[in-house]
This record gives structure tokens, sequence and C-alpha cells, in this order.
């Protein structure tokens, strides 16, 4: 068990913004903030990069290969989103052309493939769960529904906790590898809240004994190289979160909390009964 807590704030200054300090060993996070006509360039060395568009509109060139005008959403909370995946050893050069929010979720990689980019009718979306643990969802980049997707490691979506809702429930971990029923993998989640001024609670806990909470507002980060994970959002906000994925294969699955599980086998009935 680590010995230091799973949580933080990522700043969100113009420019690119790095975490203060990161538990995982794979997964990393950047968030990058430009005005209308300002521009960033970097290289992905390494590492596989999904550029997912927050909110605003931006130019991208990527290793030669340019996509022009990628986005249009004007927030988290307005629609699916744009992305473009960022392959190994390429030089990246991004200019905004309208005020742009830009998050940054990396993993190593060996794989060599052509930059390409994610519009929102490949996004799938959906609701997990039910009654006040029901969420709704877009997967991005997933093997389950973007299989002809090339990616080595990561596994990308967004989660919507609505007012007074769990998410993430019952809470579950990704610790080993033993699939079908566990795939061992780090995780991360980077949240906004809606309106402005709200919160929700985060909760990470492990098989020894760890346990922290923590209030979630924008900009907030859960860092989860290990442990049993929820969130929950307060009354009259919404939570959202961009959940990334990295590990050794990009096969998902989970391992309940064995306690809790029972209340996930309760969402066929409750659809049954409209909840």
């Amino acid at each position: 068990m680590v010995d230091y807590k799973f949580h933080t704030n990522i700043p969100a200054s113009p420019g690119l913004n790095s975490l203060p300090f990161n538990p995982c060993s794979l997964l990393d996070f950047q968030l990058l903030t430009l005005a209308a006509g300002q521009s960033w360039s970097g290289n992905s060395e390494d590492r596989e990069i999904l550029a997912v568009i927050l909110g605003g509109t931006a130019d991208f060139t990527i290793g030669g290969v340019s996509f022009d005008a990628v986005g249009g959403r004007a927030d988290v909370f307005s629609g699916k989103p744009h992305s473009v995946y960022i392959p190994i050893n390429s030089e990246i050069s991004i200019t905004a052309v309208s005020d742009v929010e830009i998050a940054l979720p990396s993993a190593p990689s060996d794989l060599e493939v052509d930059p390409y980019v994610i519009a929102p009718d490949q996004v799938a979306g959906g609701r997990w769960g039910a009654a006040n643990f029901g969420r709704n969802f877009h997967q991005i980049l997933t093997e389950i529904a973007q299989p002809d997707l090339p990616a080595r490691r990561l596994i990308v979506g967004e989660t919507f906790t609505p007012s007074g809702n769990w998410s993430t429930y019952p809470p579950h971990r990704h610790k080993t590898d033993a699939l079908p029923a566990e795939a061992a993998h780090e995780e991360m989640y980077y949240f906004r809240v809606a309106p402005k001024g709200g919160f929700g609670i985060c909760r990470l806990y492990t098989d020894e004994g760890y346990e922290e909470n923590f209030t979630v507002r924008d900009h907030g980060m859960h860092m989860m190289p290990e442990g049993y994970h929820t969130v929950v959002s307060a009354p009259g906000y919404t939570t959202y979160y961009l959940w990334f994925l990295a590990g050794t294969q990009r096969t998902q699955g989970a391992h309940e909390d064995t306690d809790l599980k029972w209340v996930g086998q309760t969402v066929p009935t409750l659809r049954n009964l409209g909840l």
C-alpha cells in the first residue's frame, strides 16, 4: 500500500498545466488552456495521448498531419466531445481557433500508428446504474465501443452524475489481471461541476484498510493506482469526470466491493419500475 494521498487539483492557468504530483506509474494528465489565436507545441515522446476537447475549437498538426477546427462544444456539459489520438514520437502543434480547453491523458506506448480524430458520432452514450445511482456516460476510446480505433493502453470516457446521485456505484477496483472478472488498471478522474460553486464527494479505499475522502470541485483530480472508488454529487449540481485507464492490456474488467455488490444486482428491477 502506498503512503501518500490519491487526490489533488490540477492548475487551470493559461498554457500547459501538469499534475503537482502523481502516484501512478503509467497514467499521466495535463490540461492545455489557450485563448483564441494562441498556440502550443511539443512532442509525445514515448507516450500515446488522447487530446479531448473539453470546450472550444482548435487546429491540430500531428507529425505533419493536419486536422482543422477540431471541437465545437461550449463545455463538457454541452454534448459529446471531439478528440485527437496522438501516437508516440509525434511533433504536436495546437492553435486555438476559439478559446479552448483540452484534456491530455497519456500512457506509455510502443504502438506506431497514424494520428486520428474521434468525432462525436463515434462516441457511444448511455446510462449506467438506476435510481439514485444512475449516471450517464460517453465512451470515447474503449475496446468495447470503438474496437477498430487503435491504442496501446489508453481507455477513455466521460461520466455525468446527476444532482444527488452516486456514480461508480457499487464501488469497484481494478487490482489484478483475472479476466474476465477483473483487469489490472490504473485510473484517473478529472472533475468539473455545474453550475459553478457546487461540489461532490469522492471516496477511495483499499483492501488493506487505507481510506480517503475529498471534496470534488472544478479541476479536481482523483488518481487511483489502486483501490475501490465512488463519487456522489451534491443536490442541485451535476459532476462531470473524464475517466481514463491504463494497464498491461486494454480489456476492461472491474471487481465490485463484495459487501455492496447486491446493490448493482437490483438494477434490472429498478429499471423495470422506471427508476
